[in-house]
């Protein structure tokens, strides 16, 4: 269930999503255009989480969603910000702004799961350790990408320009969510399962290249 606290976050990232994937047709001034790309910003974020949530429910665990944030800008202890920086804000629409919407970075949302106490009543006993393990983490994680790969091979299918728009931007979503960086889904994937990581990322990239040639 999505908590009250996410859907703040959740309505940012489909803005900035939209932003980035629509910034050429905002400067051009189709504003029809722009609010249907918002529109499949608004289904594949809300099919990735909800894919997410429906992993981590099978794995007695929950799953919460935020934009991403990062709080250092340097090696030494004191190279920090006062505040958590929204860098998947902050970054994303300053790249489609200087690139004037030719890089369209999705590296948005992050996610964080915590195990359900039901989790260790059901498998470990009423008593024991309830922590989610690196590699049931990196589960929910891939749910979330082949979520978006799943979206793209279903309106390939379709016939029309918006489809194929929504399948590009599905995939393109995908493959920045697999960069093993920070708290990025591909980072908690890469760090919980390099094998689960390595095939997700061959097929996302076969989709990447598929998309960027033919679709």
């Amino acid at each position: 269930m999505i908590k009250e606290k996410e859907i703040a976050q959740i309505v940012i990232a489909i803005i900035a999503l939209g932003f980035v994937s629509g910034f050429v047709n905002l400067v051009r001034g189709e504003f029809e255009g722009f609010s249907i790309i918002v529109g499949f910003s608004a289904i594949i974020i809300g099919i990735n989480i909800v894919a997410k949530k429906m992993m981590a429910s099978r794995l007695d665990a929950d799953v919460e969603h935020e934009i991403w944030k990062i709080n250092r800008f340097g090696l030494r202890p004191k190279d920090h910000f006062k505040k958590d920086l929204m860098a998947g804000v902050i970054i994303p629409i300053f790249v489609a702004i200087i690139t004037l919407g030719s890089i369209k970075l999705m590296t948005i949302m992050t996610y964080e799961t915590r195990a359900l106490k039901r989790r260790a009543t059901k498998k470990f006993g009423p008593y024991s350790f309830t922590e989610m393990t690196d590699y049931h983490n990196a589960l929910v994680g891939a749910a979330g990408i082949i979520s978006a790969l799943l979206i793209t091979f279903v309106t390939y299918w379709f016939p029309g320009e918006l489809f194929s728009i929504m399948a590009k931007m599905a995939t393109f979503y995908a493959f920045f969510n697999l960069i093993p960086f920070s708290k990025l889904d591909g980072s908690q994937i890469y760090f919980g399962s390099r094998v689960l990581w390595s095939v997700l990322a061959i097929i996302t990239l076969i989709f990447t290249i598929y998309a960027l040639l033919l679709i």
